[in-house]
């Protein structure tokens, strides 16, 4: 699967590629931290999570954006929170990727995501909750 976050549309031969190989992807689209206006919005990382967490039948998974620093690296950090990694080895894999465009308002972001609380607020009914519940205890 893979796992679009930038606006960016696929070319039509990179679409009729991923059909002819059975290849799942979606696209999720959302911005980034810019100041001093503009930042994540919440819903659509949580929903990006929500497709890593439960693409066990559809792994590997590719997440990118145009880039791959900063919204890509914001939902990463916020899998790795949900994984209950440490804030300090978060930011040092994100500072690692994002090299030299290192943005605070990302980390802050990261920092302030609650994966219990805001995961939960937003699990689906389904045959594949049980699964989900379990990755978030």
């Amino acid at each position: 699967k893979i796992l679009n976050l930038s606006s960016v549309e696929y070319y039509a031969e990179t679409k009729a590629f991923f059909e002819q190989n059975n290849i799942a992807y979606q696209q999720l689209p959302f911005g980034d931290n810019k100041e001093p206006f503009q930042d994540i919005p919440a819903e659509p990382v949580k929903e990006g999570l929500r497709q890593v967490m439960l693409a066990d039948k559809n792994r590997p998974i590719l997440v990118h954006c145009a880039k791959g620093t900063h919204r890509t690296g914001c939902l990463v950090g916020c899998l790795r929170k949900s994984e209950k990694w440490l804030l300090t080895a978060i930011f040092d894999e994100y500072r690692r990727f994002a090299g030299t465009k290192v943005r605070l308002l990302d980390q802050q972001f990261i920092e302030l995501f609650d994966p219990r609380a805001d995961l939960r607020l937003m699990k689906k009914d389904g045959p594949e909750d049980s699964s989900f519940a379990e990755k978030l205890s």
